[in-house]
């Protein structure tokens, strides 16, 4: 990769479909705050370069802005230092979730496919010296997150490991998902155990990989996914 989680980028800045220009580009500024390619209290590209990337007029782009200002999702500031800005914090849901039982075995079944068989092909693939250090300072960042900033160096990781897979098309996939379950993990607290739990199964990850251990890599991703899941499904279902 020549620039970090190049193709995530891609991925949520790549032109909506025409027939639904205003709903696609919401949900791409959505799925952008989502897996936190964009940071509580940072800008978005300006307008101009959104209409051009999403191949969609700036009236477009500024409406779909002002829905997610509109819902506590966006700031928008004015003069030089003005632009477009993630809101810092994110608005949470007022009600707790309940997720239909289908939607969430479909989504997380998806995910456990996407990021073990990216895991998998990561370890089988001759990783540049500044590519490992790259996968290594991303496990490295989650593990020293505090609260406030885990989920996105969490999702920062997983989006690593899934550019590392070499496939762009399951990188776009794995993106839209993990926004999806974002949303879902959003709506309750981070557990500190957990947390700690994590960490511990995210070097086993990154080690594996490393080492090319194909197989390790996507068992020790399926044990990881199986804790989160189970929150998940404990929670909203």
């Amino acid at each position: 990769m020549t620039e970090p989680l190049r193709e995530v980028h891609k991925a949520v800045y790549r032109p909506v479909r025409e027939g639904n220009a205003l709903e696609d580009t919401v949900a791409r500024l959505v799925q952008t705050i989502r897996l936190g390619v964009v940071a509580p209290g940072e800008s978005l590209p300006p307008e101009r370069e959104l209409a051009t990337l999403y191949a969609v007029s700036r009236d477009t782009v500024r409406e779909a802005i002002k829905e997610l200002a509109d819902t506590g999702y966006l700031v928008r500031r004015r003069g030089r230092y003005g632009g477009t800005f993630v809101a810092d914090p994110l608005p949470r849901p007022a009600e707790p979730i309940v997720v239909d039982a289908i939607e969430l075995d479909d989504v997380l079944g998806l995910r456990r496919v996407l990021e073990a068989g990216a895991a998998h092909a990561a370890a089988g693939r001759t990783l540049p010296p500044e590519v490992r250090e790259e996968l290594w300072a991303r496990f490295e960042a989650a593990g020293s997150a505090g609260p406030d900033e885990y989920r996105r160096a969490d999702t920062l990781l997983h989006l690593t490991i899934a550019e590392l897979s070499g496939i762009p098309s399951l990188v776009a996939l794995a993106a839209e998902n993990r926004a999806r379950v974002n949303a879902w993990l959003d709506t309750f607290p981070l557990l500190p155990r957990n947390i700690e739990h994590s960490n511990a199964q995210h070097e086993q990850i990154v080690t594996a990989i490393l080492a090319g251990r194909a197989d390790a890599a996507a068992a020790a991703v399926l044990d990881h996914l199986a804790g989160s899941e189970a929150l998940l499904r404990g929670f909203l279902a």
